[in-house]
């Protein structure tokens, strides 16, 4: 049996459509009570419409550094210093890059290795 997320619109809602047909609740006269409620449903529908916006917005940001980084990438094996170093962008961070690289890796664009550097051991990227 699944259960469904009740919202705070949902209680809303059936709050309206209890006072919906009432003269006053407790004191106050009904239509000012279905006033409140349709304000708070409004507000409740305004704020999910921003996060959509901001949430598209962040994911086209993203999509466009993703393709920058495949651009950067090639045949050879790069560390993600090197990819970042590449992409010349004071904005763009290494964690950026990396998150950037592990999306391209998922999808297959991209292959992933360890190799030594140095003393040290560091993930590379390369074309797929």
């Amino acid at each position: 049996m699944a259960t469904t997320k009740v919202t705070k619109k949902d209680y809303f809602e059936a709050l309206k459509a209890m006072v919906d047909g009432v003269d006053t609740v407790g004191e106050y006269p009904a239509a000012d009570v279905i006033n409140f409620i349709d304000k708070q449903i409004a507000q409740i529908e305004n704020k999910a419409a921003k996060a959509k916006e901001r949430a598209a917005a962040k994911r086209a940001e993203g999509d466009e550094l993703r393709a920058t980084i495949k651009g950067v990438l090639t045949d050879e094996f790069q560390t993600a210093d090197d990819i970042t170093k590449a992409i010349d962008d004071e904005d763009i961070t290494k964690a950026k890059v990396v998150a950037r690289l592990s999306q391209l890796v998922a999808v297959g664009e991209a292959v992933k290795e360890p190799s030594k550097v140095g003393d040290r051991k560091l993930m590379t990227y390369k074309l797929a």
